[in-house]
Formats: structure tokens, sequence, C-alpha cells
């Protein structure tokens, strides 16, 4: 049975990144966890991914994202795992635990439940971190369509950013 969340948009998106990411020579890596790994696996339903793709860190818990991508306790305490700023940590994490030259990182609340009026259901925070450049954050707010659309949106989003991430890192628009 097909992932529900994985559809041509997503593998259309994996493709041209991967395509982008070989010609720069660049590896990627991504730190996910409202995802759970779905950024990683779209980029590795793709044949000849393993050219390009070094690593993905599911880091569901907060221990995980310390343990993993070295996300400081103290700024997940501070601020929230959903949160920019544990979302630059992790793309940096990421950029540091692997050979990638650009990685990405998605942190959010896919639900149904666990949100709250400050961070609701459909919160996610993302990061995208080059070897060539400081770390981009985007956030969007999904609304609450459910938890597999979240996801789905999310996966997008990533997706986007390290299309982005990698046009970025020679400096040049997606011509290809």
């Amino acid at each position: 049975m097909m992932n529900p969340t994985m559809d041509d948009e997503i593998s259309a998106l994996a493709a041209q990144t991967l395509k982008i990411a070989m010609a720069r020579g660049l590896k990627l890596a991504t730190a996910e966890s409202c995802t759970g790994g779905l950024v990683i696996a779209a980029l590795t339903d793709i044949a000849g991914s393993s050219a390009v793709v070094d690593r993905g860190f599911v880091t569901y818990s907060n221990a995980a994202k310390v343990g993993m991508l070295k996300v400081p306790a103290a700024l997940i305490e501070r601020h929230g795992a959903v949160s920019e700023e544990v979302a630059r940590a992790m793309a940096a994490g990421a950029m540091e635990n692997s050979d990638a030259g650009l990685t990405v990182a998605v942190t959010g609340i896919a639900g149904p439940g666990g949100g709250s009026a400050e961070k609701p259901v459909g919160l996610v925070h993302f990061a995208c971190a080059t070897s060539a450049g400081p770390i981009r954050h985007s956030v969007h707010r999904f609304d609450d369509p459910g938890r597999i659309a979240i996801r789905r949106l999310a996966v997008v989003e990533a997706l986007k950013l390290l299309l982005e991430g990698a046009n970025r890192h020679s400096g040049q628009q997606n011509d290809l």
C-alpha cells in the first residue's frame, strides 16, 4: 500500500532536488521530527539517490534531538522543540554530524493533539543549512487539515527548501 503522504508532486520535487544537488556535487542530510523520516524517504525513493543522500536523522523525541544532533537541551527547554531556534539547531546539527553540504530540518505539531493557543496543530518550523551560507528559516501554519495532510505539506516545503538551498549553494537559479 502506498504511503498517503507520497504523491507525484513530492516525487517530482525529490527528483529535481537530487538532480540539482548532484550537478552541484552536494551531499544531503535531513533532520526530521514531525515528518518522521518522510523527507528522506521521498529522496531515497528515487533511483540513484545514493549518489547524493548521505543520511537522515529521525529525531522525534527531545532526547534524540539532543543525542543525535547535539541540540542543546537548554535551547529546547527555553523555546520548545517546535521553534525557530530548535529548527536552526537541528539543521546545523545535521550538517555537523554528517558528510552533507546541504541539510533541512523539520519540527512541528502534526496533531491531532499536542497543540496550544501559542503553538497550534499545523505549526511547522523549517531550517535549511548549506556549507556556503547562513541557515535559512521558514515557518508555516497549515491550519489543521489533519495529521496526514500536515505531514504531506511539511514534506513538500522541506523539499522546496532543499531545492532552494541547492540553487543558493552555487548562487544560481534553477534552470536545469
